[in-house]
């Protein structure tokens, strides 16, 4: 799978606060029905269009295909998605729609800034008299009235809710974070041990030399870099920081442990050991010379073509190469640990993830609306709304059954679906393509992870044992001998101590004020561009000189000022991962 890109919904107020001073707080709550009875048959109801603005929605237009249909046949309504990811991105349509005093019936927005502006402004309906009548919502209780801590009332539904501790990892198989190689090529060198981040350098360049092309008779690199996502600094020289738990909290690096806090920019940061990394290995021939110039979709190509033979995430390496042919052949990434690894892990979110649920205060039919949203809490919902990138496992009956002894599997549709490309789906599930009727509204409400209390297994499919012994391979057989016996990585971490989970508090920095995000908006110019100046730099010395020369750039732009916001949000973040591990330890 292919990581989407995320969309930082930086709200501007200004637009916003004019129109919403103009509403009371709360809508139409006044007129709403108390004790409503959601147990109604609403598949007899009159049919409904519901307009979804959906900040995380990369489709614009009606839902179609088999989800589309369920929800027809359920709840006899169309969700018309609006999508500011479509809508030419930022802030622009969210505004609008704001301004006119509707941003739609049901919401998928932002919580905190977003969230506060609606239901200050009234755009969001209050949805109390409703939460009593659901049946599976209620069951993240802490989660719901966290959200709406400070508010009269409850006008928003969390995301990615888990009934795990906080102090669980909360991926699936693999780590979000970690050393992926070609293991294959790994082989050929002879699975060396390998000490720290800079013990990897020598193995890769045997690697390289072991297959100097790939397939395509392209060029091979163990490195390829790429800069669109590079934000508040180069994105893939914070990579290597997560493989001693560390991730990013602006300009700091903070670890998930609370022990330890870097400004990015000191000459002994992760941040600066990473680039020393990249010029070493760069220095060595092993750094793909379009690195500078590519994206990030021409350097997916080059992984699916084998061109590349390192990846600190899974989800780019294994979902590029790892088909079904190369593992076949016993060829594709897997982990290959270093020795003082420890990896970073973001912890199961007990009180939800950065999105919410809610409904407008101008809907329709309110009542309907939440109805939809808690069956979006059920096994039922989870499995078929649930994001595809969380291998949400689809419609029971059509993807996967439950088998004569009563563990879930994939059905042969679900394996060609999910294993074999894609497949039509059959006419009474609505026709069409499985991968284009699939829930456009690209949020998970519970956290894939977690168990499934019909099945008695993770909502994620990958999990189950019918798929693990579905998908051995050369590959994976090869790996789980020299791991121990290990059945997937995480079970490796976790028995060699090797991950350091952060506690999922659902903490949200505040916003930067304008000061704060001028400054900043000029210090990370000046870091990107060092950064990669010092990369491709030709000596050691000009390496040094570059460093200085950015230390004391960004010192004068105003760097302290910035860092210290961005340190005591650091460390503000580490209390509440504190506090809520203590809450559900």
């Amino acid at each position: 799978m292919k990581l989407r890109k995320s969309v930082a919904m930086v709200v501007a107020p200004l637009v916003g606060v004019l129109s919403l001073a103009a509403c009371s707080p709360g809508g139409s709550d006044d007129d709403a029905p108390t004790n409503v009875n959601l147990d109604q048959d609403w598949s007899k109801a009159d049919p409904i269009t519901v307009d979804v603005y959906d900040g995380l929605a990369n489709y614009m237009g009606t839902q179609g295909g088999w989800f589309g249909k369920v929800v027809k046949d359920k709840f006899n309504m169309e969700l018309n998605i609006i999508a500011p990811n479509v809508a030419g991105g930022g802030d622009t349509l969210y505004n609008t729609r704001v301004s006119g005093g509707e941003l739609g019936d049901l919401v998928v927005v932002d919580k905190g800034q977003q969230m506060d502006e609606l239901v200050e402004g009234g755009l969001l309906l209050d949805a109390t008299d409703y939460y009593g009548s659901m049946t599976n919502v209620p069951q993240y209780d802490p989660a719901v009235q966290h959200l709406n801590e400070g508010k009269e009332g409850i006008y928003g539904f969390p995301t990615s809710v888990s009934s795990l501790k906080p102090t669980e990892p909360s991926e699936g198989l693999e780590p979000t974070f970690g050393p992926y190689l070609r293991w294959d090529l790994y082989g050929k060198a002879g699975y060396p041990e390998i000490g720290t981040l800079e013990d990897l350098l020598p193995v890769l360049k045997d690697m390289q030399d072991a297959q100097p092309q790939a397939d395509n008779g392209q060029k091979a690199y163990a490195i390829s870099l790429f800069k669109d996502w590079d934000g508040n600094m180069m994105v893939t020289a914070k990579q290597p920081a997560t493989l001693y738990g560390y991730d990013e909290m602006g300009f700091v690096l903070a670890k998930a442990d609370g022990s330890d806090y870097q400004s990015i920019v000191d000459s002994d940061s992760e941040y600066v050991r990473a680039l020393k990394f990249y010029f070493d290995a760069n220095q060595m021939g092993l750094v793909d010379p379009e690195s500078t110039t590519q994206n990030y979709d021409t350097m997916f190509t080059k992984y699916q073509n084998g061109q590349v033979l390192l990846s600190w995430w899974p989800w780019l390496g294994q979902s590029a190469y790892n088909t079904d042919k190369n593992m076949g052949a016993g060829k594709g990434f897997e982990l290959a640990p270093l020795q003082d690894q420890q990896i970073f892990s973001y912890g199961a979110e007990v009180y939800g993830g950065k999105q919410i649920l809610g409904i407008g205060s101008g809907a329709e039919d309110p009542a309907r609306l939440a109805a939809f949203i808690d069956w979006l809490y059920s096994p039922e919902g989870v499995n078929m709304n649930a994001s595809q990138t969380g291998a949400a496992a689809g419609p029971e009956g059509l993807t996967w059954e439950l088998g004569e002894d009563g563990e879930p599997a994939l059905t042969d549709f679900g394996t060609k679906v999910f294993r074999e490309g894609g497949a039509d789906v059959p006419a009474e599930w609505g026709g069409g393509s499985y991968t284009d009727g699939v829930s456009t509204l690209n949020v998970s409400t519970v956290l894939p992870k977690d168990v499934n209390p019909e099945t008695k297994q993770p909502y994620n499919y990958t999990f189950w044992p019918s798929y693990q012994e579905q998908v051995a391979n050369p590959l994976s057989e090869d790996w789980s001998a020299r791991m121990g016996d290990a059945t997937s990585t995480m079970e490796y971490l976790q028995a060699n101590d090797q991950l350091v989970v952060a506690p999922g508090s659902s903490f949200t920095a505040p916003a930067d004020d304008s000061e704060i995000e001028a400054i900043r908006s000029q210090v990370k110019a000046a870091i990107i561009e060092h950064s990669w100046k010092m990369v491709f730099a030709k000596s050691d010395a000009e390496f040094d000189s570059l460093l200085a020369d950015m230390q004391k750039t960004v010192e004068g732009l105003g760097y302290a000022k910035v860092l210290e916001f961005d340190m005591a949000n650091a460390k503000a973040q580490n209390d509440a991962r504190v506090a809520v591990a203590k809450e559900f330890g």
